[in-house]
């Protein structure tokens, strides 16, 4: 069993700041690559950070120098750091990663997702 469960989103004004978290557990044997990605409402799932094993990390347009995303290896833990957050930021953001298990087995994850609101 792999889960991934994601916290940290909320309401907040245009400028100002939240902190995603997504902590993956289970039969994990490594995480390949963990990400967030969002859907608005009309619109398609969207990728809009990820980071490999070995800290390689890559951003759509639209947030680059807004967004940060790290992890924590010994928690098996994702971060997404969102500063000036704008309205069009609003979507529900889900987190995903490429796990291996124990088995040898890997397959792509996805989180229940955690609604973030921007309000101009």
């Amino acid at each position: 069993q792999v889960q991934l469960v994601e916290s940290g989103g909320g309401l907040v004004q245009a400028g100002g700041s939240l902190r995603l978290s997504c902590a993956a557990s289970g039969s994990i044997f490594s995480i390949n690559a963990m990400g967030w990605y969002r859907q608005a409402p009309g619109k398609q799932r969207d990728m809009v950070a990820t980071i490999r094993s070995d800290g390689t990390t890559n951003y759509a347009d639209s947030v680059k120098g807004r967004f940060t995303i790290s992890r924590d290896n010994a928690e098996n833990t994702v971060y997404l750091q969102m500063n000036n957050l704008k309205p069009e930021d609003t979507a529900v953001y889900y987190c995903n990663a490429l796990v291996t298990a124990v088995t040898r087995y890997t397959f792509s994850y996805w989180g229940q997702g955690t609604q973030v609101t921007v309000s101009s």
